[in-house]
């Protein structure tokens, strides 16, 4: 039977589909403050959601007891409750369908033997990654159970930052069966395309960071921060010490995913302009055109987003844009690499 068939290449795609629309909904859950509604964690029982007013009651009185109710949301109806409980709870059971579709299909190409030595080695580390994954999420709802009604925006960087990986590798791997003929090398591009990648992550995780301390709520200007300056004076002195501003502040958060922004520009631009005087496969050409179109996109959402004050839709917008751009550069580094 031939191995890394079609089948194989359908079930990575879907995974791909399916880690995206998991971390769509992980941004509404976001920014609707929908996070922490659900303060247990039951694998199996958990995807049935309450199904009448005694367990939506129950529910809700365990929501009660912790902060995010007694210092926020105290005011709140059932209906409220109902409403942010509903984000939560289908993110959750999304993730658990996810670890289904990678794990059932696996097995089953696994006894029919139709994966190679290979696949079986990169499969086994999307699996991992997804368990890690999963795992992260609670760990992160863990956090703003205790004494603060927020989550860590540290563990909300490393749940989202694993999932944007995972799908990445996912990409990768499918991309791997879908072209399994080397490529032409352009070595000075494709090591300009991979600083413009791990540019790209950090920038992913500023961006998490930004989300996690609601840093886009403020400075609502641009190009300059406020009142007419590039750099607002509580960049420098939120913290003590000085570098705290630039990882736990949210005027310093804010000025680096900004300042990445840019730099994530001119990397794409350096690579756009460099290919401009190779002879490069249409494939490879594509690629290229598509990082460039996608960052200017991202880069107007990124703008409006922080000129409207983060409204809900124009936030996920922000974060799918940020999905395709990481997509775009994943796609066209494997056309440069074997």
């Amino acid at each position: 039977m031939k191995k890394d068939n079609k089948n194989v290449i359908y079930w990575l795609l879907t995974g791909c589909v399916l880690i995206f629309i998991m971390v769509v909904l992980g941004g509404i859950t976001r920014l609707t403050h929908s996070g922490l509604s659900i303060s247990n964690y039951k694998l199996i029982s958990g995807t049935i959601p309450p199904m009448n007013n005694i367990e939506w009651e129950a529910a809700f009185d365990l929501y009660k007891q912790y902060p995010e109710y007694q210092k926020l949301n105290n005011r709140f109806t059932l209906q409220d409750f109902k409403d942010i409980y509903f984000w939560e709870w289908l993110h959750r059971v999304i993730g658990r369908f996810i670890g289904m579709v990678f794990l059932l299909p696996f097995l089953y190409f696994l006894i029919k033997k139709q994966l190679s030595k290979s696949t079986i080695k990169k499969s086994t580390i999307l699996l991992c990654l997804g368990a890690f994954q999963g795992f992260l999420g609670w760990y992160m709802v863990k956090s703003g159970l205790v004494d603060n009604p927020d989550v860590s925006h540290y563990r909300l960087a490393a749940h989202l930052t694993t999932a944007f990986i995972t799908f990445a590798y996912t990409f990768w791997v499918a991309l791997d069966l879908m072209f399994p003929n080397k490529k032409e090398i352009i070595k000075p591009i494709r090591n300009l395309i991979r600083f413009a990648l791990v540019v790209l992550i950090l920038q992913i995780i500023y961006g998490a960071f930004v989300a996690g301390l609601d840093a886009g709520f403020i400075h609502n200007h641009w190009p300059l921060m406020s009142d007419g300056k590039f750099m607002h004076h509580t960049v420098y002195i939120e913290q003590n010490p000085l570098y705290k501003n630039f990882i736990e502040g949210k005027s310093g958060v804010q000025f680096v995913h900004r300042m990445l922004a840019f730099v994530v520009v001119g990397f794409i631009l350096a690579i756009y302009l460099k290919s401009k005087s190779l002879k490069l496969t249409p494939l490879q050409s594509k690629g290229i055109k598509y990082l460039v179109a996608l960052l200017g996109l991202q880069f107007l959402l990124g703008v409006f987003t922080i000129l409207l004050q983060v409204p809900v839709w124009l936030g996920v917008a922000h974060q799918i844009g940020a999905f395709f751009l990481l997509s775009a550069m994943t796609f066209t580094l494997h056309r440069f690499t074997k």
